[in-house]
């Protein structure tokens, strides 16, 4: 979800989550935010600033899975020149950049150990050492982080810190998935669905036809409102008829039946085989010499992974392949496969 976007939902789920931000924002603790992605964690940390003494203040955002390990260290705590290969300047660090306002760590579950134990210094003892530094720096940053683990589990694993987890933990905000949201699914279509309509210059929002609104009802929405927002909006504009409801949804933009095939391993059955059967190809296409021998056997190794998958049940394995038992039966026996 885009920033500067306002919450929308009237789900007691929901707005206890709101509130229970709105609170935790008037207290100079940090505040861990728990969700799948598309939850909008981005949007309670900027509420958590915004309501918050700070709000004045910057609000520094990082996401911690967004950089390579080795650079995670100099992007949050700085770096002095010369302090390894690259660093022609001194260059200050998140939480520099943050002093007297808020930190916003995404995906906190992908910081290395060696990561969590500096941050874990930082918000102990107020102090932040730039790389190649010999003397800390004072900061004053409230530390807000997000993430999508079980942090509880990940500790208990090893993976993550319990010292860490506990100091993280003064409040921990946990946002409902959408399907858990009763009733929200329809606020937010039409919320969407208006916007996108005027933007694209519509008259009126007309809304979406009743088995329309069911088709996204019924979704069980894992990207949560981010898919929604981008199936609603893709709906909208891909509809002709702007004086009749939306009747049409695409969930999959990428399904089509001329969409790209991955490339499956050609293995071909030598035991067995009759006089004369297709010959072993290559597995890249590149390599294909002779198409019918190709197809043959890209078909002989389709037909023997589906009898291993159904253990040689040869009615489950026609089932499972579309085919009839006595098709079934033929392909085998073109191909010199046993019934195991």
């Amino acid at each position: 979800m885009e920033k500067n976007t306002q919450f929308v939902g009237q789900s007691l789920a929901f707005l206890d989550a709101v509130e229970q931000a709105g609170r935790a924002a008037e207290l100079n603790r940090p505040v861990l935010v728990i969700g799948e992605r598309g939850t909008g964690k981005e949007l309670i940390a900027e509420r958590l600033h915004h309501l918050s003494p700070r709000w004045d203040e910057p609000l520094i955002v990082m996401n911690c899975a967004a950089l390579p390990e080795t650079l995670i260290e100099a992007e949050l705590f700085g770096h002095e020149q010369g302090a390894f290969t690259g660093a022609a300047r001194a260059r200050a660090g998140r939480f520099e950049e943050a002093d007297r306002g808020t930190l916003f760590l995404d995906e906190l579950g992908t910081l290395s150990m060696a990561a969590q134990e500096r941050l874990l210094r930082v918000i102990e003892y107020g102090e932040v050492t730039r790389i190649g530094a010999s003397k800390p720096l004072t900061v004053d940053v409230r530390i807000v982080a997000a993430t999508n683990e079980n942090l509880p589990a990940a500790a208990d694993a090893g993976r993550f810190r319990p010292d860490l987890l506990d100091r993280l933990s003064f409040e921990v905000i946990t946002l409902p998935p959408l399907r858990a949201r009763e009733g929200d699914v329809a606020v937010l279509a039409n919320h969407f669905g208006r916007r996108m309509a005027a933007e694209i210059g519509w008259p009126q929002w007309p809304g979406f036809s009743a088995a329309c609104m069911a088709e996204l009802e019924a979704h069980y929405w894992p990207g949560n409102v981010r898919e929604l927002r981008n199936v609603v909006e893709r709906a909208v504009y891909r509809w002709n008829e702007p004086g009749r409801p939306v009747a049409a949804i695409v969930f999959d933009p990428f399904a089509s039946p001329w969409k790209p095939q991955p490339l499956m391993p050609v293995q071909v059955v030598a035991e067995g085989r009759a006089m004369g059967s297709p010959a072993p190809v290559a597995n890249g296409h590149d390599a294909v010499t002779d198409l019918k021998s190709a197809v043959d056997a890209h078909e002989a190794a389709i037909v023997r992974a589906a009898l291993e998958r159904f253990r040689y049940n040869q009615r489950a394995t026609a089932k499972g392949l579309g085919l009839t038992y006595d098709q079934l039966r033929h392909c085998m026996k073109k191909h010199g496969l046993s019934a195991g």
